[in-house]
């Protein structure tokens, strides 16, 4: 049995819900397999409603079904893995589809360990060594092995492109600049290198100097959301003081008061928090950058080099620590002041200077909007994050769409990362009032959740829905059901392939939209958020979400 068919009987023996191969697999009455305690937790959690469902087809059982271990079914899938096992092992020294193969070797290549940049040809060790032993090869530069050498070879002359044709800001090769770029301002391609190795510097230069200046911005914003921390907690710590002495009517302003301090710290602190995170955000981006130049700094082929460096772009001016509001540390001490005036007078004086402490006023009250067109005034441009993709989810469309798939994708580790559930947040954050939509097909979550929402927990309790940190709109075929502290709510509605989300962070609300030819309300909260929100999408298998751009 090769690899290649062991790979696609793994996806035919794979488990819907654990994505990985059966363990102690059970066939339910619908005729799909699953490892027993996948289905058993997926059971548990529908106890309540006293109806169990199939995750794939959704077919409805009552009561719930009896599992008993599919015997044939468990020893195809060992059969499977020791098939696996025997055509796992693979000679390194090969060449493989991603590696440069050496181009002498005949019948199956050897891995490259070196190219030539004068043959314009790329050896194993064996072949490699006449270079080595040769005097007139000796003199050849051998570079790592590189899968671009032919883009060297001009196609007008079949000649090694060692010129750089500044006129017309491409290589060329010796018969190119005496015959089509004769009289233009030709030099030669190690020379033009240099100037631009020069100018990288600068750019590089210029993105460390951003960065450093950005770090420090940072810094500052941290210290600005201890003062306002710090100044909260005196406050409230005062207000109490001063609310004991009073009678009982004063004792519930002192809640209020408590609350409404809070709730501006909170505010405030996600301010400074959301503008402390693009600074970070900008930070790893002008990092990544300068990785990038910094090795495109140190290759050794002066043409891959000039093919692949452009000139970075002017930065846009700084963001200087000076520009950054830092507001006075005095941030709550007018409400002290105000119930210290309080405690003095009587109950009728009361109600008159209440206003006086008041931090805000909270519109609570949605306005109902009655045509899309109303919404679409709020639409945000969201993208997926592929820091925060699970392994198994393939991001399409300028990282708009998300699919899972059997197949792992190649992203690298990070801490955002969900490891056990389908799951993707968007980069960017949501406050204030938003409105964007979800096309969908198969089996989609359409949610929110904080950033603070556990990554790698085992069980249920990381998915959209299962913890207070998230809320959740599952979208299925024809259903709908809203999901939120694991708490579930039957949602009717009319059937839509599209779901609008609009929030309101501030006074509370989100609500979800099924849109077609007309808008329907299908499921509305309210509720406090005190973190900002990111949308999400949590996907079944072979089904997909996307982020629509709505005009």
């Amino acid at each position: 049995m090769n690899h290649n068919s062991v790979c696609l009987e793994r996806e035919a023996f794979c488990c819907s819900i654990c994505l990985d191969l059966l363990k102690d697999p059970v066939t339910i009455p619908c005729g799909h397999s699953y490892c027993m305690n996948c289905i058993q937790s997926h059971w548990n959690r529908e106890d309540e409603r006293r109806i169990h469902s199939c995750p794939q087809c959704r077919k409805t059982f009552t009561p719930r079904p009896v599992l008993v271990k599919n015997t044939m079914l468990a020893h195809l899938v060992e059969q499977l893995k020791k098939a696996g096992l025997q055509a796992a092992p693979a000679d390194h020294c090969y060449a493989g589809p991603e590696d440069v193969a050496c181009d002498v070797c005949t019948g199956r290549k050897l891995k490259a360990f070196k190219s030539c940049m004068q043959c314009l040809a790329s050896y194993c060790k064996k072949h490699l060594q006449l270079h080595y032993d040769v005097p007139r090869l000796k003199k050849h530069k051998l570079v790592e092995p590189s899968k671009n050498l032919q883009d060297n070879i001009c196609s007008r002359h079949d000649e090694v492109m060692k010129m750089f044709c500044r006129t017309d800001q491409h290589s060329v090769c010796y018969l190119c600049s005496v015959d089509g770029h004769k009289g233009h301002d030709t030099v030669s391609a190690a020379a033009e290198r240099t100037e631009r190795q020069r100018e990288l510097q600068e750019n590089l230069q210029q993105i460390l100097q951003r960065v450093q200046d950005r770090e420090g911005d940072v810094k500052l914003l941290q210290q600005q959301v201890e003062a306002i921390s710090r100044s909260a907690d005196k406050t409230v710590e005062n207000s109490e003081k001063i609310f004991t002495e009073l009678i009982r009517l004063i004792q519930k302003r002192s809640s209020d008061v408590k609350q409404q301090v809070r709730s501006q710290q909170e505010a405030e602190v996600s301010r400074v928090r959301e503008r402390q995170e693009e600074l970070e955000q900008e930070i790893t981006e002008l990092k990544r950058k300068a990785a990038e130049l910094e090795q495109l700094s140190h290759t050794e082929d002066h043409i891959h080099f000039l093919h692949n460096y452009r000139p970075l772009s002017a930065l846009s001016e700084s963001t200087h620590s000076s520009s950054i509001n830092i507001r006075p540390l005095r941030y709550f001490e007018d409400v002290t002041a105000a119930v210290s005036e309080l405690r003095d007078k009587l109950q009728d004086t009361l109600r008159q200077t209440w206003t006086n402490i008041s931090l805000s006023e909270v519109d609570v009250l949605l306005s109902e909007l009655q045509t899309r067109a109303g919404f679409l005034q709020y639409s945000c441009e969201l993208t997926l994050d592929p820091n925060t993709a699970y392994r198994h989810l393939e991001l399409s469309e300028g990282n708009r769409k998300v699919t899972l798939v059997t197949q792992q994708q190649p992203y690298s580790d990070h801490p955002d990362r969900f490891t056990k559930r389908a799951q993707v947040l968007s980069r960017e954050s949501l406050t204030g009032r938003c409105y964007w939509e979800v096309e969908w097909s198969g089996g989609v979550y359409v949610a929110v959740a904080y950033k603070s929402i556990s990554r790698a927990g085992s069980g249920i309790e990381c998915g959209f829905g299962y913890n207070d940190k998230s809320w959740a709109l599952d979208c299925h075929q024809n259903r709908y059901r809203f999901y939120h502290n694991s708490i579930d709510t039957e949602v009717s509605g009319p059937p839509s392939s599209r779901v609008g989300v609009y929030l309101d962070h501030r006074a509370g609300i989100l609500s979800f939209y099924s849109i077609s030819e007309t808008m329907t309300l299908l499921h509305r909260v309210q509720t406090t958020f005190t973190e900002p929100l990111y949308a999400g999408l949590w996907v079944s298998l072979f089904s997909s979400g996307e982020l629509c751009s709505v005009e």
